[in-house]
């Protein structure tokens, strides 16, 4: 799990115990769901209305661990180059969105992520660029 963005061990430890075997959830973007890290839905009569992220659904350890982990990633970014399609798409997102907005984001993926490696039982293999 360490070699995710801004995973530490700490957060490898607060993910392997919320993911438990998986057999909680569906699919990774169930569990997102479930740690807090989308945002909250009031749709109705087909009116998608999308919310802000929820301080109280979820939890909070681990949705605190993931995001300063992701800002930290974030903030690191703007100091050097890109390595990975992953890094150009944050690059992006938080010049379109803001930081704090690319660290969810980040966050989100990082459990998605991490959700598919333990299901699937495989290590994490970065898209880098080609040089």
């Amino acid at each position: 799990m360490q070699a995710l963005e801004g995973v530490g061990p700490v957060c490898a430890i607060l993910i392997k115990i919320a993911l438990g075997n998986t057999t909680h959830f569906k699919n990774g973007r169930e569990a997102a769901a479930c740690f807090g890290l989308t945002p909250v839905q009031h749709s109705s009569g087909g009116k998608q209305k999308i919310g802000s992220i929820s301080k109280v659904i979820g939890n909070k350890k681990l949705r605190s661990a993931l995001y300063k982990g992701a800002l930290a990633v974030v903030s690191q970014l703007e100091k050097r180059e890109v390595r990975s399609q992953k890094d150009i798409w944050l690059k992006e997102l938080s010049v379109r969105r803001g930081k704090k907005v690319a660290a969810i984001a980040l966050a989100n993926k990082t459990i998605r992520t991490a959700f598919a490696m333990q299901k699937h039982n495989k290590d994490y293999q970065p898209q880098l660029l080609v040089a």
